[in-house]
């Protein structure tokens, strides 16, 4: 009955969500834009988005295998389409959605939400490096002596900087890091704790949970191979969206070269900072004009084949993510 119960309103939140989708677009746009590409070219795009979700698993599972074992490679698949759905309704994006997800994963692998949260930290950090190395690579090797790409590659590494700065940072000022949330977090857990429990958790319960997450980050000190697959797993995905889009752009008639699209798919990802679920409007706009810019693609062509490439992005997380997320177990018993 439980497990029902769990489809039930996973099933009702992606379909209220896809509904929601397809009201603030238009069902008439939604066709429009199908109707815009090669018919050969839409079920291209379509089989590669559900491939792209579907390749996320494996980083999944790379992310989770020091938790007990982790989980079995379908289960990652479900956990992985999961993701995409609240990566769509968290304001966010990922960096809102991981704090969701590592419930599901604690209760998953029998541990705690710190522990799982650590590891799917590491997870994100490792797989957005290794992601725009592959673009600083191709723009820098590639297309270094071109005005645009210049730009480009100024943002990428810019970027890249940030993220190596963050992470020396967060090593170099652990302590420091974890006294801080220890303060921060304590008054909260106490009072939250306090209406379920006659004893409230304290500092100490805590201190060992951020403990405990800093045990699962350093972890992957031993497992550099994990390390590997999610960076795979991450470049994977980034391939499979830049041909979706070569091919929505292919479907409009418009041929351009295939490494541009994917120096440029890391770019958007700034548009997470609008607090609009799935970031909609302003990801489409930013990778449509790195598109133009790029490769030379018309405006037009360009945009039609990123809300070609989007739509199909968004049916998938949305209607395959919120059956997977109906699945999952949130709470222990």
């Amino acid at each position: 009955m439980r497990r029902g119960i769990r489809f039930a309103v996973g099933a009702g939140l992606g379909i209220g969500a896809l509904a929601a989708y397809l009201w603030y677009v238009g069902p008439q746009e939604v066709g429009s834009r199908v109707a815009a590409v090669a018919p050969w070219a839409v079920g291209v795009v379509c089989v590669l988005m559900l491939a792209e979700a579907t390749v996320d698993g494996l980083g999944v599972w790379a992310s989770v295998r020091p938790l007990r074992g982790g989980l079995s490679p379908r289960a990652s698949v479900q956990f992985a389409f999961a993701g995409d759905f609240f990566d769509v309704l968290s304001p966010a994006g990922p960096v809102s959605s991981e704090p969701i997800m590592a419930q599901f994963f604690g209760v998953a692998t029998e541990t705690s939400y710190s522990e799982a949260l650590g590891v799917r930290g590491v997870a994100k950090y490792v797989k957005s490096a290794a992601q725009l190395l592959l673009s600083v690579a191709v723009v820098g090797v590639l297309f270094l002596d071109a005005p645009t790409p210049r730009f480009v590659l100024a943002t990428l590494a810019g970027a890249v900087a940030a993220l190596f700065v963050v992470g020396v940072a967060l090593v170099w000022a652990r302590d420091a890091l974890s006294a801080v949330v220890v303060a921060v977090l304590t008054p909260v857990v106490r009072a939250v704790s306090g209406l379920t429990r006659e004893t409230p958790l304290g500092r100490d319960a805590v201190a060992a949970a951020v403990e405990r997450f800093w045990e699962r980050v350093v972890h992957f000190r031993d497992a550099p191979e994990l390390l590997g697959v999610i960076a795979l797993s991450g470049v994977f995905e980034q391939l499979l969206t830049s041909l979706a889009l070569w091919v929505a752009l292919a479907g409009t008639g418009t041929s351009v070269a295939f490494l541009p699209i994917v120096a440029v798919i890391p770019l958007p990802q700034a548009a997470s900072v609008v607090p609009v679920p799935g970031s909609l409007g302003a990801y489409d706009v930013l990778l449509a004009g790195a598109l133009s810019l790029t490769t030379g693609a018309p405006a037009a062509g360009a945009a039609a084949a990123v809300l070609v490439v989007r739509t199909f992005e968004l049916l998938v997380s949305l209607g395959c993510g919120g059956v997977a997320t109906g699945f999952l177990r949130g709470f222990r018993a």
